[in-house]
């Protein structure tokens, strides 16, 4: 754990060399660590997401959230952002690629960088982790609670996005997915299908479930908050991260 810390906002090109704004976390202890890019949920970048970023910087790692909106409405309040995101029916799937890749690589420039970089997602952040992890080279991804990822949005869906299955063969990292038992996007059944389609696939990944919860359990700000199914999360994916992010990873993986 770290509690000496760093915060700031920070630029590096995205999708298209677009130069983009990121909200980045870090521990100011020095040594060798892996980065976490954390891909904010549809309400945009706002508090509850850049406090999350801060929390990986308080477990020990370098993490930087994109702002993934910044095209659509520069300099725009994150509630106005969204809402301008939504009227165009959320943020192309290239994109989403192109900026977490500029991310993954802004953090592999940090002189504390072990070369090892995990991406995390709530919500669309969710499947947007999935998505990232099918094209950018990245040593882990935890998606929470995303949906249409096997499953198309329904019809009037404020998203207007395709499901991941013909994507999911070239993914590259191994998958960690929590999910509440009753969200209905993406419900228990998406989420076996998912879970069936990895293990076809040889993906390594593995799932949870929590009973009790819905949608948006993490989101402490919301009415949707679980705390015994966000503080098991959170276990979760502190030790995900730590198995597929540290240097012992990385030499495990290349010997």
């Amino acid at each position: 754990m770290s509690e000496e810390l760093t915060a700031r906002r920070v630029s590096f090109p995205g999708a298209g060399g677009d130069r983009i704004e990121a909200y980045a976390a870090r521990p100011t202890a020095a040594g060798s660590r892996g980065g976490v890019v954390v891909v904010h949920h549809l309400p945009g970048w706002d508090r509850a997401t850049k406090e999350i970023t801060r929390r990986f910087a308080e477990l020990g790692y370098d993490a930087v959230c994109p702002n993934l909106y910044a095209r659509q409405a520069p300099g725009a309040d994150p509630d106005d952002a969204a809402a301008a995101v939504r009227a165009q029916g959320g943020i192309r799937d290239e994109q989403l690629v192109g900026d977490v890749a500029g991310a993954a690589l802004w953090l592999r420039g940090l002189p504390s960088s072990n070369g090892r970089v995990g991406v995390i997602g709530y919500c669309s952040g969710g499947r947007h982790a999935v998505l990232a992890a099918t094209a950018v080279d990245l040593d882990a991804a935890v998606d929470c609670y995303g949906a249409f990822v096997v499953e198309p949005p329904p019809e009037g869906h404020v998203l207007r996005v395709g499901p991941l299955v013909d994507r999911l063969p070239a993914l590259r990292a191994p998958l960690l997915g929590l999910f509440g038992a009753e969200d209905p996007h993406p419900s228990p059944a998406h989420v076996a299908e998912l879970d069936e389609l990895l293990t076809s696939l040889g993906k390594p990944h593995e799932f949870h479930s929590y009973d009790g919860a819905g949608h948006a359990f993490f989101a402490v700000d919301r009415p949707g908050y679980r705390v015994a199914a966000a503080t098991d999360g959170w276990e979760r994916v502190r030790t995900f991260f730590a198995a597929h992010l540290s240097a012992a990873a990385a030499t495990t993986t290349e010997g």
